[in-house]
């Protein structure tokens, strides 16, 4: 394994300004954080603003669900196998290394870090493309993980997050990855809500939306560098088949060699200016890596299969069975039971009631809240003779090791 290191030059104007108290002129004062109710949560000497965001996320009813949401794969008992807890965690630290390294807002980094998948369906990117295609086909409207993120922390739960949190949140998109970052500043809600919606009409939208700060950009790129050794490691844990070997280049193949590779390219490239980038043989070999996994991972066979001919069928059947129960009113219905009712009495000042909801956004709030498990005993209660069964990769099929 090849790991880099900060170049002497880099290295020690960092401990000098360390050294020194040097602030940088980049980071985002909390004081300038702003809410859509400023006369609540203001900052404290204990709490700053994105101290008390991060705790409020932590504090969200649907952060527990977070332990059971797997990464990529979904259907294995196996404890060392990433789900999204572990996952914002990783991108936490990596984004706060980078962060501090930089000397930007870490309290800012962790609040858009850990809740920027709190939107996220189960079974991963799959379960969002077959919901968004759900929506579409009864709504007219598009289902973005990251846009959903915003509605949880905002909408479903009135959180009153800043808008610097709920727009590195937004603007997160771990899929599209660029050689410089350069922050777009937002001026109010107004122009946030305008963005978000538009994002609901064309699905596009979602993937370009910017980030306002320097520590949104630095969680954006950090996201990918979290997700791409660590998939790799989940798919040896999975027993996936791999072809052949993954391409050998300046920032490693492994995990470990990728994080630190990654994180001090940014950091020497970056260092002291207002936008965040790494070298173009970096981004290059980062590319390369993405499309690795994609090629290897993602589009797996032993992947793929169970989503299509699994997961699409039995997604739909909850979808249209969880309408007809909400424009019938059957509140013996799982929707009512366990989701509307969950949420009304969550004491949140709220612009109108839950339950007024349009009846499809309300349908797809519930499923795209579900953990992997939850999902297939809901389906499995609703229809408990249907032809489409899950059966899990156990600890002890095929005799493999722990």
């Amino acid at each position: 394994m090849s790991y880099e290191k900060l170049s002497s030059t880099v290295e020690n104007q960092i401990i000098a300004d360390r050294e020194s108290g040097k602030a940088s002129p980049f980071a985002f004062s909390a004081k300038n954080a702003l809410r859509r109710d400023m006369n609540h949560d203001p900052n404290t000497t204990l709490r700053s603003a994105f101290i008390r965001d991060t705790e409020k996320i932590l504090h969200c009813p649907y952060y527990n669900r977070y332990a059971d949401k797997t990464q990529v794969f979904s259907f294995y008992k196996n404890d060392d196998i990433t789900r999204r807890a572990l996952h914002v965690q990783l991108v936490s630290r990596v984004a706060r290394t980078i962060g501090r390294a930089l000397n930007l807002e870490p309290d800012l980094i962790e609040a858009i870090s850990i809740g920027h998948d709190i939107g996220h369906t189960p079974f991963g990117h799959a379960g969002e493309t077959y919901l968004n295609l759900l929506f579409y086909e009864h709504a007219g409207r598009h289902f973005s993980h990251n846009i959903h993120s915003v509605r949880v922390l905002d909408e479903i739960f009135p959180l009153n997050l800043t808008l610097q949190t709920l727009n590195g949140i937004a603007a997160h998109n771990g899929e599209k990855e660029l050689t410089k970052y350069i922050p777009e500043p937002i001026r109010d809600f107004d122009e946030f809500d305008r963005r978000i919606e538009r994002c609901y009409i064309d699905r596009a939208n979602a993937r370009h939306i910017l980030p306002d700060t320097l520590e949104a950009c630095v969680m954006r790129i950090s996201d990918i560098i979290a997700y791409l050794g660590k998939d790799r490691q989940d798919a040896e844990r999975a027993d996936i088949t791999l072809t052949d070997g993954f391409t050998e280049s300046v920032i490693g193949s492994k995990n470990a060699e990728m994080i630190n590779n990654l994180t001090v390219n940014i950091v020497e490239h970056s260092y002291g200016k207002d936008y965040i980038e790494m070298d173009e043989a970096h981004f290059s070999a980062l590319q390369r890596a993405k499309n690795d996994n994609y090629a290897r991972i993602y589009k797996n066979d032993a992947v793929k299969s169970v989503f299509e001919n699994m997961i699409d069928p039995m997604m739909r059947e909850i979808y249209c069975k969880m309408l007809d129960d909400l424009i019938r009113g059957n509140k013996n219905s799982p929707i009512f039971k366990h989701h509307i009712s969950f949420i009304e009495r969550m004491p949140f000042r709220r612009r109108k009631p839950y339950s007024e909801t349009e009846p499809n956004q309300i349908v797809v709030d519930y499923i795209a809240s579900m953990t992997d498990d939850y999902f297939i005993d809901l389906h499995h209660h609703l229809f408990p003779d249907s032809i489409y069964k899950i059966d899990y990769k156990g600890y002890f099929d095929n005799n493999s090791e722990l």
